[in-house]
Formats: structure tokens, C-alpha cells, sequence
């Protein structure tokens, strides 16, 4: 009937980093500027893109404890979306026919924005996300990146806050 997915062990190891390497206390430090803390963010978010759509989905599921037939609804609509988009490397294939992975996306939002519509959880949606995005925030320019000497910014983020200048 359809196409097995790949094996989602390989899928999510790719994307997902380990979790004592996201929490690693040893690697966070306050950045020294503005610039500093958005490189830190844009690479951060890059490196643990996995690790922070982990957290910001149980953030929203967390939320939606207090309704549990919800809970059930989205967790199912979340398998799908990992069953049938995130976790191919080949076209889905249904009763013999390739399906086309913009169809199977716009199957998949079709579905999200009708069961949100008929929920009515829009601003439980906004909130949880919101505070997700805050969380990855906070942690992307805490983490000092692996390879902080490769900044664009090099030689222009320095420790003090003057600069380093020799005395003429």
C-alpha cells in the first residue's frame, strides 16, 4: 500500500544531537557583544536544529495536557508528519504511484490547519511557541559554538572591552 520509511534510528541521529552535548554547562559563557550573541544564535540553531524542534514540540505538548483528546490528536498528526515527510529520503509510494512531496506537504499543513481551526488552540499554539523561541534564544547565545575562532567577526571581538591597542 505505501513505501516503508527509512530506518528513523539513522534520520534522527543525523539531525538530533546528544543531549549532554546541548547541555554541556562547560561550553556556555555570556557573549561579549550584540554580534557575538547573534553569530552564536544563527550557528547554534543550525548545530541543534533537531535538539531545539524537540524541545519546542514538548513545550506545545506539555501545554496541551490539560485537553488529552487534543493531546492524542496532535500526536497523531505529529507521527504522520514524521512518517510521511520528515523521515524519506525517497518519494512516498501509494498503491503503486510516486507521490510527490509537495503534495504530501500540502496534505500534511491542510490537516495541521484544520485540526487547529477546529480546536480552537491558536493562542495556546503562539504562546508555546513563543516561549520555545525564547528557550532557543537563551541557550544559542549562552553556548559558546565549537568553532568560535572561525567568527566573521575575528579579530573584532575581543575580551576587553576597549579593544586591543598598543600604546604609541
Amino acid at each position: 500500500m505505501s513505501s516503508p520509511p527509512p530506518d528513523a534510528g539513522t534520520v534522527a541521529a543525523v539531525t538530533v544531537r546528544p543531549w549532554p552535548l546541548f547541555i554541556d554547562i562547560a561550553a556556555l559563557s555570556l557573549p561579549i557583544s550584540v554580534s557575538d550573541a547573534t553569530y552564536r544564535i544563527n550557528k547554534n540553531l543550525r548545530y541543534f536544529a533537531g535538539n531545539y524542534a524537540l524541545i519546542v514540540l514538548s513545550i506545545l505538548l506539555i501545554s496541551l495536557i490539560v485537553r488529552p483528546i487534543l493531546l492524542v490528536l496532535f500526536l497523531i498528526i505529529f507521527v504522520g508528519w514524521i512518517y510521511l515527510y520528515f523521515s524519506r529520503n525517497e518519494p512516498l509510494e501509494l498503491f503503486g504511484f510516486d507521490v510527490d512531496d509537495k503534495l504530501v506537504l500540502g496534505f500534511l499543513t491542510l490537516v495541521t490547519l484544520v485540526a487547529l481551526l477546529v480546536a480552537k488552540i491558536w493562542m495556546n499554539i503562539f504562546v508555546s511557541i513563543g516561549f520555545g523561541i525564547v528557550i532557543m534564544c537563551v541557550h544559542g547565545s549562552l553556548r559558546a559554538p565549537e568553532d568560535q575562532e572561525d567568527s566573521p567577526y575575528g579579530a573584532l571581538l575581543s575580551e576587553s572591552p576597549r579593544g586591543n591597542y598598543s600604546i604609541v
